[in-house]
């Protein structure tokens, strides 16, 4: 957990970062990957093995955890796919097939999706975890990835931004919420142009945030839900490392940027909690590769302009940065 003392507009502000790129296998996924394999292991053949529609970061920590149980995978991605995780899935022996049919809907998953329907359908004996419908999914959220940042924040009254693809993460903070009550204002963060809670698509250009269809776990969608452009993820991200040399990937440079509106919006809001799903490492050729950004264009205002940081805190790393 890093801890972020920010004066923004001149006001005191605390940001809390729950950094899951400490976590197993570089991402929060390592915990879906986990809860997903415990619940089809039993159906599995070692012959056969697994297929699953990914990002990118499910695939890497299925990749292992089906090496692990001497499994074959096979990650079906796109061409937004970072090349560091699709070399990553690879090292760990598993196939990448690559859709490079857009779907109509701003992205690429209806056509992944597709894709393992049709494969699924051809080899009866192939399971699909499917981390868009199964349970498994918001249940391991709702017993470990929740519960751990309500005792790392010491049970502090907060705000607590959580991004939204499949919605699995946020369905299992939510349902942690509605059972243990915390003091907390649970706020969705979904990208411009995404179905996943809602509303019109348009293309997308970050890969894990934001989805071509809803949520099956959200169908209702979620309230707060704040919503940000691709040019506020890329602008958080690089402010964040510039300010405190933390290091964070797309989904969590969209949260701050969420963080930073909803400081804005009510005064009595001191502080914003946001799950970070993954790192900087993943993203060298994207959001951190200046040659990629230009031919984004990306355009837009600066989420984080006027923030100052005074304090930053990693107690687990033993990083302490104060009075940057």
């Amino acid at each position: 957990m890093a801890t972020v003392g920010l004066l923004v507009d001149g006001q005191p502000r605390t940001l809390l970062l729950k950094l899951e790129s400490w976590g197993e296998h570089g991402s929060v996924k390592g915990r879906t990957a986990q809860a997903l394999w415990a619940d089809v292991a039993d159906r599995v053949t070692p012959e056969v093995g697994l297929i699953e529609s990914t990002s990118g970061n499910l695939g890497v920590a299925l990749a292992a955890v089906a090496a692990s149980h001497h499994v074959p995978f096979t990650a079906v991605m796109d061409l937004r796919s970072s090349a560091v995780l699709v070399e990553a899935i690879r090292a760990h022996g598993a196939d990448v097939v690559m859709i490079d049919e857009p779907d109509g809907a701003g992205g690429y998953l209806l056509s992944r999706l597709s894709y393992v329907e049709q494969r699924v359908l051809a080899e009866p004996r192939l399971v699909w975890p499917d981390q868009y419908r199964n349970p498994a999914s918001p249940r391991v959220h709702r017993e470990t990835t929740a519960p751990e940042l309500w005792e790392q924040t010491s049970r502090r009254a907060m705000s607590v931004v959580v991004a939204v693809s499949t919605g699995g993460t946020l369905a299992g903070f939510r349902d942690f919420a509605r059972s243990v009550r915390p003091d907390w204002e649970l706020v969705a963060m979904d990208v411009v142009g995404s179905a996943a809670l809602g509303g019109a698509v348009s293309e997308r250009v970050l890969p894990g945030i934001g989805a071509s269809r809803p949520s099956e776990f959200l169908p209702h969608g979620h309230r707060p839900t704040v919503r940000v452009s691709a040019a506020d993820a890329v602008h958080a991200c690089l402010w964040l490392e510039a300010a405190t040399g933390l290091g964070v990937g797309a989904s969590s440079g969209a949260a701050i940027a969420a963080a930073m509106r909803l400081f804005r919006a009510a005064p009595a809001r001191e502080t914003v909690a946001c799950l970070c799903p993954d790192g900087a490492d993943r993203y060298q050729g994207t959001i951190y590769d200046p040659r990629w950004r230009r031919r984004q264009a990306l355009t837009g205002t600066d989420p984080c302009e006027g923030a100052e940081v005074l304090e930053v805190s990693c107690p687990p790393t033993g990083v302490e940065v104060r009075n940057r």
